[in-house]
């Protein structure tokens, strides 16, 4: 993958497999660490697919035999000097974090998360997404369940609200980001 957005994204899809109901992402940055974890409440791993869920012919789906989304979000978070975890318990959720070094050299960009958490709005609606996203000592805050009770009952992937959803949270993102590239 070209971008962490497109990692999030993907990560993002496995909870909606795993039938959760909320995803929140947070992406923060601070002191020259960029952290990204993504939690949700879906069904949860066993213990001993937790332990080979980085293998990338470890997959729950049957159209493939190869996962690589969290291989990869693994192989990248360690190339550029930080770390990655996973944590999961049956019938609670799991969690995926990692970080990265803002200035190495071979972190990839951020991407366009507006367009990433859009596309997972449009894609899974009945899902609540939330995002929390700090850069210093700004931050901003998107919860669709917010959206959703001041639509009163209007669809959220409705293409008038799908714009507005995808102008706010990149008007968001620059405003935070101050001119600071992720």
């Amino acid at each position: 993958m070209r971008e962490l957005s497109l990692n999030i994204l993907d990560i993002a899809q496995n909870s909606v497999s795993a039938e959760a109901k909320t995803v929140t992402i947070t992406v923060t940055a601070k002191d020259n660490l960029l952290t990204i974890r993504i939690d949700d409440d879906g069904k949860g791993m066993p213990k001993d697919f937790l332990e080979k869920v980085t293998d990338p012919f470890t997959t729950t789906r049957t159209t493939r035999r190869v996962g690589m989304g969290l291989a990869l979000f693994k192989q990248e978070a360690e190339k550029c000097g930080g770390k990655f975890t996973i944590d999961s318990t049956p019938d609670v959720g799991t969690t995926v974090e990692a970080s990265f070094k803002i200035d190495h050299i071979d972190r990839l960009p951020m991407g366009d998360l507006a367009e990433t958490i859009t596309t997972l709005v449009v894609a899974a609606p009945q899902i609540d997404y939330v995002l929390r996203y700090n850069v210093e000592d700004r931050g901003f805050g998107f919860d669709t369940r917010q959206i959703k009770r001041l639509l009163e009952g209007l669809p959220i992937e409705s293409p008038e609200i799908v714009a507005y959803i995808r102008e706010m949270l990149t008007e968001n993102i620059k405003e935070v980001n101050g001119g600071i590239s992720l």
